[in-house]
C-alpha cells in the first residue's frame, strides 16, 4: 500500500544570527515546555523554500510554471500588455482589468485617487475612475493569467466597448464599465477558469497552497503543512552593540563614529516540521501530472531545499547560511505527529547540544513506537553522534540524495 504522508524532520544549527524578526526588530519566539524558544516562523520558510532559485529549486523544474503574488498582478499582467503588446488604450485596459479583478477576486471595482478626491478628469474621457491595485496579495497562475489577457483582449475589439471608450463626456468611466459588464458573464468566466485543470494557477500554488476570497477561482488546499521552527534549549540571545565609522572624518583624526546602533543576535539547534500530503499533491497537479513524475520531482526537490535553504535577515551582517545536520523522513497512513516533544523539556545549554537532542528525539519515537505502533518506514541522513538515535539503529545513515530519492519513490508508492 502507498503512503498517505510523508513527514519530513530536521534538526539544523545556526550561529550568531537574526534569522527571523517580528515587528519590533528582535527574533521572534514562542515559550514552549515552561521555556521561552527562538523561532523561525513557517511563513518566512516557506517563502525562503519557493523563492529558491538554486540547486534543486522548484521553480527549475522544467515545463513547469510559478505563481504570481502581487498586489499589483492586474497591473501588470492585464494592463501593461493589453497597452503594449495588443494596442489598447490606457483608460480601456484600466476599466478591462478593474472590472476582471473584482469579478475574480470578488472585490467591488475601486475608484482611483483622482476621482475620490473629487476631480473632473473623467469627465473629458482621459480617465477612467477604476484601480487596480489589490488590499491583499493575490495568488494566480500563469496559464489563468494568459486566459484572462485574452478574455480581456477579446473584450476590448467588441465595437460597442470601443465606442464607449471613445465617447468622453460625464460619467464616462461608469458608462464604459457598463458596456464591459454586458460582456463578460461570471457564470461562464468561472467555468472557463476551472476547466483549465488543476495545477493552472501554478505550482507554488499548487503545492502551498491559495486561498481565495471569490467563488470564480478555485481554492487550492495546501498539500504541504510546515510547522514553525524552534530551538530546542531555551533562547540564547545577545545584543550585539556596533558602529559604523565615517572615513572622511575619520581621515582627519577626528573621534566618534558615524552611527552608533544594537542589534539582537541568537545562537540555536533549530527543529523543524514538515508534512506532505502525497494525495492531496498529486490531486493538485493533476492536471500537469498524468504520470506522477512531477510530483515525485517536487519531493526530491524539497528535500534538498528543505535541509540546504536557510532563511535570514541581516545577512551582509551575519551570513545566516547553515545546513540540517539531520534529516529524518517517514513515509505512513497515519495521522502525522509532530516530534517537538522530544524537546518539551529543554536541552540543557550545558550539555553536548547535538548529542542530548539526538538523544531526546531518539527516546521519544522509541516511546512512540512502543505506544501507538504505526509503523512508519524511515530513511535518514545525519552527521554527528548518530549513535544517540536509537530508534534507527536497523537504519542506515543515507547521504541526503539517496533520502530524497527514496521520499520521491513514495509518490507512486
Amino acid at each position: 500500500m502507498s503512503a498517505r504522508f510523508l513527514q519530513i524532520h530536521t534538526l539544523t544549527p545556526y550561529h550568531a544570527s537574526l534569522l527571523n524578526r517580528d515587528d519590533a526588530g528582535f527574533a521572534k519566539r514562542i515559550p514552549f515546555g515552561g521555556a521561552t524558544r527562538t523561532r523561525i516562523s513557517s511563513q518566512c520558510l516557506k517563502r525562503h523554500w519557493r523563492r529558491h532559485d538554486g540547486e534543486h529549486a522548484l521553480a527549475a523544474i522544467p515545463g513547469v510554471e510559478m505563481s504570481v503574488r502581487s498586489r499589483e498582478t492586474f497591473q501588470h499582467h492585464l494592463v501593461q500588455p493589453l497597452v503594449k503588446t495588443r494596442g489598447v488604450g490606457e483608460a480601456l485596459a484600466q476599466a478591462l482589468a478593474s472590472k476582471l479583478q473584482a469579478i475574480v477576486l470578488g472585490q467591488k471595482e475601486k475608484a482611483d485617487k483622482k476621482a475620490k478626491a473629487g476631480e473632473d478628469e473623467a469627465d473629458s474621457g482621459d480617465e477612467v475612475a477604476t484601480g487596480t491595485d489589490s488590499k491583499q496579495v493575490t495568488v494566480l497562475g500563469q496559464v489563468e493569467l494568459r486566459y484572462l489577457l485574452e478574455l480581456a483582449a477579446t473584450i476590448a475589439a467588441k465595437p460597442t466597448v470601443l465606442a464607449a471608450a471613445a465617447a468622453g463626456g460625464k460619467d464616462a468611466g461608469k458608462k464604459l464599465a457598463e458596456e464591459i459588464g454586458k460582456h463578460l458573464d461570471q457564470k461562464e468566466l468561472k467555468a472557463n477558469l476551472q476547466a483549465l485543470g488543476r495545477g493552472a494557477e501554478g505550482l507554488d500554488a499548487a503545492v502551498f497552497g491559495r486561498m481565495v476570497t471569490s467563488d470564480v477561482l478555485s481554492r487550492t488546499d495546501a498539500a504541504i503543512h510546515v510547522a514553525h521552527a524552534f530551538t530546542v534549549h531555551g533562547e540564547d540571545a545577545e545584543s550585539d552593540y556596533f558602529s559604523a565609522m565615517d572615513d572622511l572624518l575619520a581621515d582627519t583624526g577626528a573621534l566618534g563614529s558615524g552611527h552608533i546602533n544594537s542589534s539582537e543576535l541568537n545562537t540555536g539547534l533549530y527543529y523543524g516540521y514538515v508534512v506532505v500530503d502525497l494525495r492531496l499533491l498529486k490531486a493538485n497537479l493533476q492536471g500537469v501530472d498524468q504520470a506522477g513524475d512531477l510530483s515525485a520531482e517536487v519531493i526530491r526537490r524539497l528535500v534538498h531545499t528543505i535541509a540546504s535553504v536557510s532563511p535570514g535577515a541581516k545577512k551582509g551582517a551575519t551570513a545566516p547560511y547553515s545546513r540540517a545536520h539531520l534529516v529524518l523522513v517517514e513515509a505512513g497512513n497515519a495521522q502525522p505527529r509532530s516530534l517537538a516533544n522530544a524537546w518539551l523539556k529543554p536541552v540543557s545549554k550545558h550539555a553536548d547540544l547535538q548529542a542530548a537532542a539526538y538523544r531526546n528525539l531518539g527516546r521519544h519515537v522509541a516511546d512512540l513506537d512502543g505506544m501507538y505502533q504505526t509503523g512508519e518506514a524511515r530513511r535518514f541522513a545525519a552527521i554527528g553522534p548518530v549513535e544517540e538515535l536509537d530508534f534507527l539503529r536497523d537504519t542506515k545513515a543515507q547521504s541526503l540524495a539517496d533520502v530524497a530519492t527514496w521520499a520521491a519513490a513514495q509518490v507512486r508508492g
